[in-house]
């Protein structure tokens, strides 16, 4: 990993110096606009064609029958089953108090009323990658907290596999099952996206959001389609930060790193410390757990791309504002009184204080979401959680006396912005 020395630096440098990798999301647009056109044009046809062009197998079927789903659920070892079962109850403890608060009405004055209601999305259609990894995890990330927010339909949509005759991969499919989500998608990619935009007649009515994260081009699909649909993020490639001084183990530290670099060649593993000698002693066990991990490849391109670096900085306070700059995925804080510490970061898509809360407990069993900002995008958006999939509308209730109270003040008000039939709505009330 590379070393950048951020100790002579101040917040106004932070920027330019950090680590990026490149996720150029526009530059796939021109790719994924046909593809997306001809879904809605073309519907059926062009999801087998694509399938077959990109998924290397056209599905038995475009969705996925309830016996599939059961069958694969039965099929589960008993001790995968218990870790799902355990990541779903987790998970929808958390969820309950996600739940925004109950309506509630403001009275301004005699007759005067604005009701606070918060609505569910209706029909919410959720993405789960099948690249590299089958991302299973994905599936109680998205329809644990939209159930709780009490979406009405929900569907899923993840890509066939040749190695599953066609299919999704089987714990997808069976965690849709222990879950109850019985709508379920043999789709995958930035098809997958427009089927969801635009619906597909005799196969998948159109939804009014997408969530689930994916590739460059499911990203792109998800911005062109934005507007048409709402959507939960443009999520770019994962990433850690882990803030860490001289108490922190470097086992642990590097472990950690890889652990991100799994997921892809693009993810990015950043260090920040203001320990030479942890730095030294993590570059070290980087090096050798890289050596005997499954994907090593893969680790090491992300490790040593130009997403990834160690950052050493002059103290644990300048850490505190590098880290906030870098607004992470995910942040991890490794270092004396790291409670402390996590307080004052404002800047993060999800915070694990101490050194027995790395990230791989936030991906799967935690209770809290996986979905979250990257790109440094958590300056200002949050992961995905319950209130993502409500809607806020107030409802306005004014007697006659409660309008004319005011009527004066909108009346002046609409004039002055030179909208005269605004304020005429108000006086043919008022003077009729």
């Amino acid at each position: 990993m590379r070393l950048i020395d951020c100790r002579d630096l101040n917040q106004t440098d932070y920027a330019a110096v950090l680590p990026r990798g490149d996720f150029d999301v526009t530059s796939a647009i021109p790719v994924v606009a046909p593809i997306c056109e001809a879904v809605r044009t073309q519907g059926q046809a062009a999801l087998r064609r694509f399938s077959e062009e990109f998924d290397h197998v056209v599905p038995p079927q475009l969705r996925v029958g309830p016996a599939l789903m059961k069958q694969c659920a039965d099929s589960l070892a008993p001790e995968l089953k218990a870790a799902f079962m355990t990541s779903i109850e987790r998970r929808r403890a958390v969820c309950a108090q996600e739940v925004a608060i109950p309506d509630s009405t403001v009275t301004l004055a005699e007759g005067a009323q604005v009701t606070i209601r918060s609505v569910p999305v209706n029909r919410v259609g959720l993405y789960v990658p099948g690249g590299l990894a089958p991302l299973a995890s994905s599936v109680i990330m998205n329809v644990v907290p939209a159930q709780a927010a009490g979406v009405a339909h929900l569907a899923l949509a993840s890509p066939p596999q040749a190695d599953s005759g066609g299919w999704p991969h089987p714990t997808i499919l069976a965690l849709c099952h222990l879950l109850g989500v019985d709508e379920v998608y043999a789709v995958g990619g930035a098809q997958a996206i427009a089927m969801f935009a635009y619906g597909v007649e005799g196969l998948c009515p159109r939804v009014d959001m997408i969530t689930g994260p994916g590739n460059i081009y499911v990203v792109a699909a998800k911005r062109l389609v934005k507007g048409v649909v709402g959507i939960d993020s443009e999520a770019g490639p994962t990433e850690i930060a882990i803030l860490a001084d001289q108490s922190a183990s470097p086992r642990f530290v590097a472990a950690d790193l890889l652990s991100q670099a799994e997921h892809d060649p693009r993810a990015a593993s950043v260090l920040v410390t203001d320990s030479v000698n942890l730095a030294d002693q993590v570059q070290a066990e980087v090096a050798e757990q890289a050596s005997r991990t499954a994907h090593t490849d893969r680790v090491s391109a992300a490790l040593g791309g130009q997403q990834s670096a160690i950052v050493v900085v002059r103290d644990i306070e300048q850490g505190i504002d590098v880290v906030n700059a870098y607004a992470a995925e995910h942040l991890e804080i490794q270092c004396a009184d790291a409670p402390a510490v996590a307080a004052r970061i404002h800047n993060a898509g999800a915070i694990f204080v101490g050194s027995y809360s790395p990230v791989s407990l936030g991906d799967y069993s935690a209770g809290s979401t996986h979905v979250l900002p990257t790109g440094s995008s958590a300056r200002h958006s949050s992961g995905l959680t319950v209130r993502s999939f409500l809607k806020t509308v107030h409802v306005i209730n004014y007697d006659e006396a409660a309008l004319d109270q005011i009527g004066d003040g909108i009346e002046t008000f609409a004039l002055a912005e030179n909208l005269p039939a605004h304020a005429a709505a108000v006086a043919v009330r008022r003077r009729p």
